[in-house]
């Protein structure tokens, strides 16, 4: 037992590639498989060397949505009572050609020895990692540069409000770029595979996750951007956020962990860890589960409160900040499986995917209640989502969606029109499904969609684009744009996908990653002028290694989606 749990921990230590493994919904947990029979197929095996291996493949790929213990939640249930039902040769043709329901195809990123490999270790039972408390994470925290060795005033001469934070997914480190410029302006390691980036509330620091658990405080006042405080919040990590609220600006900062699950409350200028939160216990369902991750994470501008979300269990959390000593939480019971989501345009309303459950609920966090469940179509994934104001049904937010090919607009606006608030009044045509993320922005009369993880090249690599003065007509089309292409990357062995649209500061240029997904191919930046919907710039640079998420530093401040 103990060296299974070094080599865990040795696993865990690994750079970790981006997790794309989305998939159907999870199937309910299975009857145990049963005995043997003498004519019962006999189980797979691997060797030491591959099943190490295809266990490092499965945490890079597929830990994320199918969960470490392979329970299931975007991501269908994956123990072996399940899997060894499909049989190895139907397992290597869902990893290699991708679902309808929204996982990707992986024959452009694992060799065919790799595939069949990794079918071989589903059928085989499932190690939990070892848990990861708060001593572990003091003792893993370094506090580079104290607070009083830090500039009084910025040191460079960078607009601030205008640099993007940009995931460079494989080779672990973010890429700073002046959003004036369109240059890089640094670039930092951080943890593997980053999945968000997010501000402190003065617009001074930037707080970025590594899927390896790896939290990273970047101070933007020196003169060259410097990390200031490190730490290893678990072993595999999706969310943090900021304390906004008035008289907490960047006190705190909260990171949410996918294993162990729980939540831990930080220094917000030292990441200093101060407190943590298990989120072990029932789902919604009154089933105990042992790994309820916690998924995304926003702040309130009006409570000192953060809203967390805890996938498998289907339940948000209303996380009162103002004493930890005496922690206070609301738990609201939603549905499973809750994944990403983000504010209304009031910041009253909280909207976010449950998405195995093709549902977006809706909480009221004045009131501290659940506002709504709103049924959609196949697997919702805004990413943070879209606010505009509808010709016909004025205040709306919108998803695309994993397991379909629409982007569905839901109402938020129950004072001024009550009769289409909390429900999908209108369905829009994306080019194709697999989409991760929509956009626009206050100053933009553009709604935007990708569809990153479709297995069709084309509609991978372009984005769809709706005229929102048009949405009033039944009959508006979109302008779909094949930014591959456009990026001019030449022939590549992996599928250029074309992912996460940014706005910058300004709200008139929309920039998006073209990502081939292999570190060793060309990737690139497409700059995309808002108004005419023509390429402004591309940029290109060794350094930019696969890029993916890109964070505005004033919208992701401010919460403009």
């Amino acid at each position: 037992m103990r060296k299974e749990i070094r080599n865990v921990l040795m696993l865990a230590t690994l750079p970790l590639a981006m997790n794309v493994a989305l998939a159907a919904p999870a199937a309910k947990a299975a009857a145990p498989a049963p005995a043997p029979t003498a004519t019962a197929a006999a189980a797979p095996t691997l060797s030491a060397e591959d099943k190490a291996a295809s266990g490092k493949t499965y945490f890079e790929r597929c830990a994320g949505c199918h969960g470490m213990l392979r329970k299931g939640a975007t991501g269908k249930n994956l123990e072996p009572a399940n899997t060894a039902k499909l049989g190895s040769s139907r397992l290597e043709k869902i990893m290699a050609y991708g679902t309808e329901g929204g996982m990707p195809n992986f024959d452009d990123i694992l060799s065919k020895k790799e595939i069949a490999n990794m079918a071989a270790y589903l059928q085989m039972p499932a190690e939990a990692p070892p848990e990861w408390s708060l001593a572990d994470i003091k003792g893993s925290w370094k506090l580079l540069v104290p607070v009083d060795q830090r500039p009084t005033r910025q040191m460079n001469n960078v607009n601030l409000k205008n640099v993007f934070s940009v995931t460079l997914r494989d080779s672990g480190e973010v890429a700073l770029i002046d959003g004036d410029t369109k240059e890089i302006w640094a670039v930092i390691k951080t943890g593997y595979a980053v999945h968000i980036s997010r501000m402190s509330t003065s617009g001074r620091y930037v707080h970025v996750i590594g899927r390896d658990g790896r939290y990273d405080l970047i101070d933007l006042w020196f003169e060259k951007p410097t990390t200031v405080a490190t730490l290893k919040a678990g072993f595999e990590a999706r969310s943090i956020e900021t304390s906004k609220f008035k008289g907490y600006e960047d006190k705190y900062a909260v990171v949410g962990s996918y294993w162990p699950p729980q939540y831990t409350i930080l220094d917000g200028l030292t990441l200093e860890p101060l407190k943590n939160v298990s989120t072990r216990g029932n789902t919604v369902d009154g089933v105990y589960h042992p790994e309820p991750r916690v998924a995304s994470i926003v702040a309130s501008e009006h409570k000192p409160e953060w809203v967390v979300n805890v996938k498998e269990t289907g339940m948000i959390k209303l996380v009162d900040y103002s004493d930890l000593a005496n922690l206070k939480e609301v738990t609201i019971d939603s549905a499973k499986f809750l994944h990403d989501g983000g504010w209304d345009s009031t910041k009253r309303y909280f909207l976010v995917a449950a998405n195995a459950s093709n549902k977006i609920a809706v909480v009221d966090t004045k009131t501290a209640k659940l506002e709504a469940l709103v049924d959609t179509a196949k697997i919702p994934h805004p990413g943070r989502g879209a606010n505009f104001v509808h010709p016909k049904y004025g205040r709306v937010w919108a998803t695309s969606h994993l397991g379909a090919d629409v982007i569905s607009i839901i109402g938020t606006d129950p004072a001024g029109k009550k009769e289409y608030a909390w429900k999908v009044v209108q369905e829009l045509k994306n080019h194709g499904a697999n989409s991760l993320f929509v956009k626009t922005h206050p100053k933009s009369g553009n709604l935007w969609a990708d569809a990153p993880l479709n297995p069709d090249p084309k509609l991978a690599g372009s984005v769809s684009v709706y005229r929102i003065a048009d949405l009033g007509n039944p009959d508006a089309k979109p302008e779909v744009l094949d930014l591959a292409a456009a990026a001019n990357l030449g022939k590549t062995k992996g599928i250029q996908r074309v992912v996460h649209g940014e706005y910058n500061e300004k709200g008139d240029e929309i920039w998006f990653s073209v990502w081939t997904g292999n570190k060793t191919e060309p990737s690139a930046i497409v700059v995309v002028d808002d108004k005419t919907r023509t390429v402004k710039k591309v940029i290109k640079d060794p350094r930019l290694v696969t890029p993916t998420g890109k964070f505005n530093v004033y919208n992701t401040m401010h919460d403009i989606y």
